[in-house]
C-alpha cells in the first residue's frame, strides 16, 4: 500500500459527502469514525451524522438494523453533515433500499454484490434485483464482491469465511481511502493499538484494510480518485483534533473541576444518547473525577446533589425521559440553593420514543417541568466542539449564582464530530469559588452565628458552606426556609419573598448580549433559532444570500435568561422565524415573553434539518412578506 496514486486520473472536489450503511453488526460506525479520524488529522473541515438502529441486536439484514454513518468534508468551513451524499457504501440489500432515496442522481453507489441474494433482498422487499432491473440507472454502480475479496486477502491467517468477512469494513474503508487520499498512517496503528491483545486480529484487519486500497489502486472499475485539498484557511491557528459532542462535554466538565478546583462528581444512569459521557469520566479518576453509576436517575441526581452539598461539582447526565424522573430532586436543588449541572441529551420522545434518533423537545420541560416555581438558568451549546465551552459556562453559572444548571443537547450534537482546537489551560475561565470559612451574622445579643441564606448583594447567591465546618452547622432541606437564617418557614409574606429572590437570581444571571448576523442591514426577515439547529440554520442562510436575498440571523446560546437585548433585536423585524426539531416550543416562549408574532418551523423525524430544506422554507417566508 502507498499513499500516491500513480497512474490514474485524479480530480480536485472541494467538498465530498460520504455515506457508509450496512447492518448494525457490519462496523458502520467504526468505518466511518476512522475515515473522519483520518480526514481530521489531514486538515480538512468536516461534520459528521451517525445513525444508529433502536433496536439493541434487530435481525440481521433488515430495515429496522441498518446502521449509517454519514461524513462530509471539505477545503472550506462546512456547518453540516451534508444533505445527500455524493458517495453511498451500501453493504447489503437493506442498507442499499433504506438510504437509496436520499442519493441524487449521478452519484456514486458502492454495493457489497456478496449480500445480494434472493433471500437477502426478499427480507426488505426487493421482487428482484435492484442491481438489474434498471432502477439504478440513474447512479454511477460499482458491484464490488467485498467480502469475498476480504477472505481472499486473508487466506493466509486462516480464519474462517465467517470470521474473515466480518473484515470487509476495513477493506471498504481501505477502498475509499484511496479514492479520497486520506493518510491511512493512522488507521493502522488504531488497529494495532485495538487488538494489541490480538496481535493476528490486527494483522488480518490491517491486511484488509491494505488489500481495499490496493483494489482501488489496480482495478478498472475506479478510473479516477478525488482529491480535496486542506481547508487552511477555515481554521484559526492551533492544535485540532476531532471531537464529538459527548466527549466534549466529558473534557468541558473535567477542565470545570480543575478551573474551580474541586473534585467532580457524576451521579448518572446510563441512558441513550448520554452514556458516553459517564463511560468517559470514568476514564479519568486522575483529575479527581469520581463518577457513580446509580440503580435508577432519582439515584443518580440525589448522589450528585449530595455530593454538591459536601463541596464538589455536582453533575448528573441524562436524556429526556430521565429528566422527567429527576425533577423532584432538581426542585430540591432549586429550594437548597446548590450548584449542580444537569446534562440533558435530547431524544425522540414522549417515553421512551426514539433512543437512537434526536430532537429538541425538552425545552419546555426544562424551563417548566417541576412543581411550584422551581427557575433554572438553560444553556444550550450549537455544534459539537461548542459543547465543551458550554460546559464551563454552565459550571461558572451554576457556581456563581448557587443554582442548579440544565445543559441541552441532543443526540446530533452528541455523536456528531468536527474539529476542534485545544484551548490553551490559561485561554480557560477562573472558576474557584471561596467556601464560607466564618460566621456571617451577629444576632441582637452579639452572637456570631452562621445564616446560610444570607446573600451576595450582586448574584442573590447563598454562602455555600462545607459540612463539618466548625462553627457553620446550618440546617437545610426541601421546606420552605426563612430568609436569612434557613429556619423553617410556613409565613406567608417568607414564602412570597423567597420565591421572587429565587426567580430574581436566575432572571439576574449575567448573560452576554445575542449577536445578529446581517450583513447589510437590508434585511426585514429574522431567523432565530437554539442548540443544534446553528449549524442548519447557517447553511439555509448562506444560501438564500449567495441567491441574492436577504436575511438576517441570531442564535440563542443563552434560553433562560434570554439575553437582555433579545426584545430589542426582535422588534427590529417585520418578521421572525424559528426552525426548532419540535413543535414549537421556543417560539411559544418568545410569543408570550416579547408579544411578536414568531414563525414556527419545525420537524420531529428523529433528524437534523437539511439546509436545502430550510433555505426554500426560508426564501418562501421573504417572497411572502
Amino acid at each position: 500500500m502507498t499513499s500516491e496514486v500513480n497512474s490514474k486520473e485524479v480530480k480536485r472536489l472541494d467538498r465530498v459527502i460520504i455515506r457508509f450503511a450496512g447492518d448494525s453488526g457490519d462496523g458502520m460506525q467504526l468505518t466511518g469514525d476512522r475515515f473522519t479520524s483520518e480526514t481530521a488529522s489531514f486538515g480538512n473541515d468536516l461534520s459528521t451524522l451517525p445513525n444508529f438502529p433502536a433496536e439493541i441486536r434487530a435481525p440481521a439484514g433488515t430495515l429496522p438494523g441498518v446502521s449509517s454513518f454519514q461524513v462530509h468534508f471539505a477545503d472550506h468551513d462546512i456547518l453540516t453533515p451534508g444533505d445527500a451524499p455524493n458517495v453511498l457504501v451500501a453493504m447489503n440489500p437493506a442498507a442499499l433500499k433504506a438510504n437509496i432515496g436520499d442519493v441524487p442522481r449521478g452519484a456514486e453507489v458502492i454495493v457489497n454484490t456478496d449480500e445480494f441474494t434472493k433471500r437477502a433482498m426478499a427480507k426488505v422487499g426487493y421482487e428482484a434485483s435492484p442491481l438489474e432491473d434498471g432502477s439504478l440507472d440513474g447512479y454511477s454502480v460499482h458491484e464490488v464482491p467485498l467480502t469475498t475479496l476480504t477472505v481472499e486477502a486473508l487466506k493466509e491467517y486462516g480464519l474462517s469465511r465467517k470470521d474473515a468477512g466480518r473484515s470487509k469494513n476495513m477493506f471498504a474503508l481501505g477502498l475509499l481511502s484511496w479514492m479520497y487520499h486520506r493518510p491511512t498512517e493512522g488507521t493502522v496503528e488504531f488497529l494495532r493499538t485495538k487488538f494489541a491483545k490480538k496481535p493476528d486480529i490486527a494483522e488480518a484487519n490491517i491486511s484488509a484494510f491494505q488489500a481495499g486500497w490496493n483494489f482501488g489502486e489496480t482495478t478498472e472499475d475506479f478510473a479516477v480518485s478525488y482529491e480535496v485539498a486542506p481547508a487552511q484557511s477555515a481554521f484559526p491557528a492551533g492544535t485540532y483534533r476531532s471531537i464529538s459532542g459527548n466527549l466534549a462535554l466529558a473534557y468541558g466538565l473535567i477542565a470545570a473541576g480543575k478551573q474551580a478546583d474541586l473534585p467532580v462528581f457524576l451521579g448518572s444512569y446510563p441512558i441513550t444518547p448520554a452514556s458516553d459521557i459517564l463511560h468517559e469520566l470514568s476514564r479519568h479518576k486522575n483529575f479527581g473525577v469520581r463518577t457513580f453509576q446509580a440503580e435508577d436517575e432519582i439515584a443518580g441526581i440525589g448522589a450528585a446533589l449530595g455530593a454538591a452539598f459536601g463541596g464538589a461539582l455536582g453533575v448528573t447526565t441524562t436524556s429526556g425521559p430521565g429528566v422527567a424522573l429527576k425533577a423532584e430532586t432538581v426542585g430540591l436543588a432549586v429550594s437548597l440553593e446548590l450548584p449542580l449541572l444537569i446534562l440533558d441529551i435530547q431524544r425522540g420522545g414522549p417515553s421512551t420514543g426514539l433512543p437512537t434518533k434526536t430532537e429538541q423537545a425538552d425545552l419546555l420541560q426544562a424551563m417548566f417541568g417541576r412543581n411550584g416555581e422551581a427557575p433554572v438558568p438553560i444553556v444550550a451549546p450549537c455544534t459539537p466542539s461548542d459543547c465543551f465551552t458550554a460546559a464551563l459556562d454552565a459550571a461558572h453559572i451554576a457556581l456563581t449564582y448557587r443554582t442548579p444548571v440544565m445543559l441541552l443537547s441532543d443526540g446530533y450534537l452528541a455523536n456528531g464530530s468536527e474539529p476542534w482546537r485545544i484551548p490553551e489551560v490559561d485561554e480557560l475561565p477562573d472558576l474557584r469559588v471561596q467556601f464560607a470559612s466564618q460566621p456571617n451574622h451577629t444576632t441582637a445579643d452579639g452572637t456570631e452565628v452562621f445564616w446560610p441564606y444570607k446573600r451576595d448583594p450582586q448574584t442573590l447567591a447563598r454562602p455555600w458552606a462545607i459540612p463539618g465546618t466548625p462553627g457553620l452547622e446550618h440546617r437545610i432541606g426541601g421546606i420552605e426556609k426563612e430568609d436569612g437564617s434557613g429556619n423553617i418557614s410556613y409565613s406567608p409574606s417568607n414564602h412570597d419573598f423567597m420565591v421572587r429572590t429565587r426567580q430574581a437570581k436566575v432572571d439576574g444571571v449575567e448573560v452576554p448580549d445575542i449577536e445578529v448576523d446581517d450583513p447589510d442591514g437590508k434585511a426585514r426577515t429574522l431567523v432565530l433559532g437554539w442548540g443544534s439547529t446553528y449549524g442548519p440554520i447557517t447553511a439555509a442562510v448562506r444560501r438564500v444570500r449567495r441567491a441574492g436575498d436577504h436575511i438576517a440571523q441570531a442564535h440563542l446560546r443563552y434560553v433562560n435568561p434570554f439575553p437582555a437585548n433579545l426584545g430589542e433585536v426582535l422588534a427590529a423585524y417585520d418578521k421572525v422565524i424559528v426552525p426548532e426539531m419540535n413543535l414549537g416550543q421556543l417560539a411559544t416562549l418568545i410569543r408570550a415573553k416579547y408579544l411578536v408574532d414568531a414563525f414556527s418551523y419545525n420537524q420531529v423525524n428523529g433528524m437534523p434539518f437539511k439546509a436545502e430544506q430550510l433555505a426554500t422554507a426560508l426564501k418562501e417566508a421573504i417572497d411572502n412578506g
